[in-house]
């Protein structure tokens, strides 16, 4: 565990030589684990929405896909409660309280609910979940052996909260612990407890946020895709092997801090894998919708959440990562009605998921990148991609060439990947160009 640590630390102490980041890398990496963190926690505990449908409904409050309201409103409320544990990290003298976690059971549930349940005796059943208070009735999950793994007693659990916030109390005050096991620590005392009828997995998850928040630490994103391991550490601390649990939290909080460097360096911070399980999923939604193979607003709707969106996103922040070699940066984005100077992806994406938004009519959208008064040579760069909607197909034109696709056919994480890397090496090619006259 210790070499564990020591990398985190190492990680870390790199990535404050790089604070205070710029304002808007900082927003955008704010953004990225504002959804990493909603996405997986819920994702994680059977909530159905994309990442594509989590960004949809938290950043623009618009929703898409066919899921219960319930999941739309716990994917909400998570998100209300994120913002209230980074508000209590960010007074660093408020104390943490039984009536605080308690308020964020009641947050990320909403409303008392039914649920499907098993009684004591195995027999099914219904119950009703309360919200924002200790549960009432006894808890236990099955493991991968079929054992019953039983959690604190009702009777039980008031004590044993009583204790956990007098030892997490006590261990803030001595600062022995490293901030990062002492997070992990707190997230696997509660889980063993299991103190709420439901949400105790969330709750968990959040509060070890807040103690790494507050001793100012990225949060850690425990991934879906890694449930399995997640599982597997918790066991194994039930085992008695708690240290590897810690291990593992460190081992995840590695890509957070990873991430915060890049963001700080102005470097892309969009990951190739979560970006290919998006256009696979929307893929299949596209290849059943009839109509497709016209210009129609459906099909631009479509094409514009599936491919356009990422493509356009991903071809400005890899311009970004030039802004530091100029001391002028201007975005202009064009399309009918509108003219935006330093305009952002998610203007654009008001517009194309607007319901009134003319889309049909729509014939082209560009989006210029100028990059002026090169530092010490004064030169002038610019890099434009413009997306031409044709009656029968639509195509993608940058300064070296371009592509044309049907409209039931969508750009593949390749095809995007090689357009923007093609406008990027134009630009750098120039920019070198540049460097050997002023240095000859």
């Amino acid at each position: 565990m210790q070499n564990t640590l020591s990398k985190i630390d190492q990680l870390y102490a790199a990535l404050k030589n790089l604070l205070p980041m710029r304002p808007e890398f900082q927003v955008k990496l704010d953004k990225k684990l504002r959804l990493e963190f909603n996405y997986n926690s819920n994702h994680m505990e059977g909530n159905t929405l994309t990442y594509g449908e989590t960004e949809l409904l938290l950043i623009f409050d618009q929703t898409q896909g066919s899921h219960t309201h319930r999941e739309y409103e716990e994917m909400k409320a998570h998100d209300v409660a994120l913002a209230l544990v980074k508000e209590w990290a960010a007074d660093k003298e408020r104390p943490l309280t039984e009536s605080n976690i308690k308020n964020l059971n009641q947050i990320i549930l909403v409303k008392p609910f039914w649920k499907d349940a098993t009684t004591p005796d195995g027999q099914r059943t219904r119950r009703q979940i309360k919200v924002g208070d200790y549960k009432e009735f006894p808890n236990s999950v099955r493991l991968d052996n079929g054992e019953i793994f039983e959690y604190a007693s009702v009777l039980d659990t008031p004590i044993l909260m009583g204790e956990l916030m007098e030892w997490y109390r006590s261990e803030e005050e001595k600062k022995e612990l490293h901030p990062v096991a002492l997070a992990a620590l707190l997230h696997y005392k509660l889980v063993c407890i299991h103190p709420f009828d439901d949400g105790n997995g969330r709750i968990s998850r959040l509060l070890m946020n807040y103690v790494l928040l507050k001793n100012d630490w990225p949060p850690v994103v425990i991934k879906s895709a890694e449930k399995r391991n997640y599982l597997s550490a918790l066991n194994r601390a039930d085992a008695g092997y708690v240290d590897d649990f810690v291990k593992y939290i460190a081992q995840q909080l590695e890509w957070s801090l990873e991430l915060s460097s890049k963001a700080a360096n102005g470097e892309s911070i969009e990951e190739p894998d979560d970006f290919d399980k998006e256009i696979s999923l929307i893929a299949k939604k596209i290849e059943v919708i009839s109509g497709v193979h016209l210009k129609s607003r459906k099909a631009i709707h479509a094409l514009w959440n599936a491919c356009l969106h990422s493509l356009i996103e991903k071809y400005l922040n890899r311009f970004s990562s030039m802004d530091k070699l100029f001391n002028e940066r201007r975005i202009e984005v064009r399309y009918p009605g509108s003219h935006e100077i330093n305009a952002t992806v998610e203007s654009m994406n008001i517009f194309f998921n607007t319901p009134d938004s003319s889309l049909e009519n729509l014939d082209q959208i560009s989006v210029r990148y100028f990059l002026g008064n090169m530092k010490k040579t004064g030169f002038n760069s610019e890099s434009s991609l413009i997306v031409y909607f044709q009656p029968s197909s639509y195509s993608i034109q940058i300064f070296t060439g371009g592509i044309e696709k049907k409209y039931n056919q969508i750009l593949n994480s390749e095809e995007i990947e090689s357009l923007i890397n093609d406008a990027a090496q134009f630009v750098l090619k120039k920019i070198k160009n540049e460097i050997g006259k002023a240095n000859s």
